[in-house]
């Protein structure tokens, strides 16, 4: 049996950065509070916890006083950092540079555009809810539109100038439809509106689609690696298994047990691989599991 883990699965450079800002403070003061999940994955959170982080939410982030505070790789609103500031709380920054990049464009298009008698309309392709996501209409003063499809470009409305940004973990694929199908309204309504458009796009994110598929096709059982709660790993895994059928979602070892445990062990390759949000130990225990006599 030939184990592989993909070379180019696990954690991505922003959500990288974050660990290591929570574990150098957490090496230094032994206590640091996280606002929302650092990672979404479970097993990392706790990894974090045994060493004295503490996840809080924002009803928390109301009430503490004078305390280290990390932001995750997601980034927050102009608000979060408003209240923390308020409280006496200190910032420990742990946006990925892509988003708070994609922050700062944001917050320059709408500031520039704010008092336009046409009201340009800020739109966000990405998903409703999502941390990043609300961290970016934050800049607008929650003004932006999202939208999660290109069917919802219908929605718009096309006598109003349109800035089009994405969430940096977006299909590149589904971006392109959208940007196509703005076009399309824009010559259906006889318009003769602006639309600008920014693929604001994580390409070493993105790139791992193509990676993914190319490394499942060469196994004969794939084990994907991921935590329920990250939408980036529901999303690989469904690539994952349109590359490879024969491929298992595992949260971690311990999922790796009766009749899979023995088909892994039968085949010839099994290739073990992940989400952005999982950590190359979590991929090496179950690898570590399958060795096992």
């Amino acid at each position: 049996m030939q184990i592989t883990i993909d070379p180019k699965s696990g954690f991505c450079a922003g959500v990288t950065g974050a660990i290591r800002r929570a574990e150098n403070e957490l090496q230094q003061t032994g206590q640091l509070y996280c606002l929302g999940d650092i990672v979404h994955n479970g097993q990392e959170v706790q990894r974090l916890e045994r060493l004295g982080l503490e996840t809080i939410d924002y009803d928390d982030l109301r009430t503490i006083r004078h305390a280290r505070v990390l932001l995750r790789a997601h980034g927050e609103p102009p608000s979060t950092y408003w209240i923390a500031e308020q409280n006496g709380n200190t910032i420990i920054d742990g946006t990925c540079p892509v988003v708070k990049r994609l922050q700062e464009r944001i917050a320059a298009t709408y500031n520039e555009h704010k008092h336009d008698e046409r009201r340009a309309q800020i739109v966000i392709f990405g998903k409703r809810g999502h941390a990043e996501v609300i961290g970016l209409q934050g800049q607008t003063n929650n003004t932006a539109i999202v939208i999660e499809k290109p069917e919802e470009a219908e929605t718009l409305d096309f006598s109003r100038p349109i800035y089009l940004f994405s969430q940096t973990t977006k299909s590149v694929e589904e971006y392109h439809r959208l940007v196509e199908k703005l076009k399309s309204e824009i010559i259906n309504h006889k318009s003769q509106i602006t639309l600008e458009a920014y693929d604001t796009i994580c390409r070493s994110v993105a790139n791992r689609v193509e990676q993914l598929k190319a490394f499942a096709a060469a196994q004969n059982i794939v084990l994907f690696v991921g935590g329920t709660k990250s939408s980036n790993a529901a999303v690989l895994f469904g690539h994952c298994r349109e590359a490879n059928p024969n491929s298992h979602f595992l949260t971690g070892a311990d999922d790796l047990t009766g009749e899979l445990l023995t088909a892994c062990r039968q085949a010839d390759r099994v290739g073990i691989c992940g989400a952005t949000s999982t950590p190359l130990w979590l991929m090496e225990q179950v690898r570590d599991r399958l060795s096992e006599d």
